[in-house]
């Protein structure tokens, strides 16, 4: 992908100072939404890099999010992870909020897990569950050049989702063998900071959302320019009931997430378990 100069020297400027501070080349990224911070805790750290030290970084302003990378082991394997992420919300411009995975795919990711805190549209959801990302719709409305898809003749290719079938699959084997239940299905971005009202629930359910957040869309779609696998999670925190809307707060995401935290923690540890064996 060939990036605009002044991205392209963000992304090279950054990079440089996180290999200065953990000169890996991990193969795999991870990104941690509101309250999953307890994968971070598992990786045997190595570095700890807050966002606030790296060139051209944002701060993460969200509940529940650190603000750092933490680079290390985990299931034996070189993993950068971002604990906290970027929002548009946040009011960041959307290469900024996107940053992180160019410079992942800089240090050699190929492999993206990333994980959200949402909210559930599909009655049948319940609070705690983790609904793996099969296909998403986009209402952010904040694509830039670093996002598009490749194109022919000025005009744009077909492209898939982004989203890995096998490694879904392999997600799917592990919430088995855990016995734990596991939903599978679309997640609606949306820009935020606000939660849906009782008509934007009703509308998302009908264009066929069965979870909707304020993130990991612009982060996915600049994953898959650079053929990244990517594995998407989406911890659900509360399920709305359009009828009787009742007050969210943060910290019942931030709850909500702590639930399926030992969760998320396995399905990426046996996908790197499988991939590496």
């Amino acid at each position: 992908m060939k990036l605009p100069s002044e991205l392209a020297a963000q992304v090279e400027a950054a990079t440089d100072f996180v290999r200065r501070r953990w000169d890996r080349s991990p193969r795999f990224g991870v990104i941690l939404g509101t309250g999953a911070g307890e994968l971070a805790e598992a990786i045997e750290a190595e570095e700890k890099i807050p966002y606030g030290e790296i060139p051209h970084f944002a701060a993460s302003t969200a509940i529940g999010h650190k603000g750092q990378f933490v680079c290390g082991k985990l299931a034996g394997a070189d993993v950068i992870a971002m604990q906290g992420r970027f929002h548009l919300y946040e009011g960041y411009p959307v290469d900024q909020a996107t940053l992180p995975v160019h410079l992942m795919h800089a240090m050699g990711v190929e492999f993206l897990f990333v994980s959200n805190a949402s909210g559930g549209i599909n009655p049948r959801y319940r609070s705690g569950q983790i609904m793996l990302i099969e296909s998403h719709i986009d209402l952010m409305y904040r694509s830039t050049v670093a996002m598009a898809p490749a194109t022919s003749n000025d005009r744009p290719m077909l492209l898939s989702d982004s989203y890995d079938r096998e490694l879904m699959d392999g997600a799917r084997e592990t919430a088995m063998d855990h016995r734990f239940a596991i939903q599978q299905g679309v997640y609606v971005g949306m820009q935020g900071p606000t939660y849906e009202t009782r008509a934007e629930y009703r509308m998302l359910r009908t264009i066929g959302g069965d979870v909707a957040g304020m993130s990991t869309v612009p982060e996915v779609a600049v994953a898959g320019k650079y053929g990244m696998r990517v594995l998407g999670m989406s911890i659900v925190s509360n399920v709305a009931n359009p009828d009787d809307l009742a007050e969210t707060s943060g910290q019942e995401v931030i709850d909500a997430a702590s639930i399926a935290a030992p969760q998320l923690k396995a399905i990426v540890v046996d996908a790197i378990k499988r991939v590496v064996s």
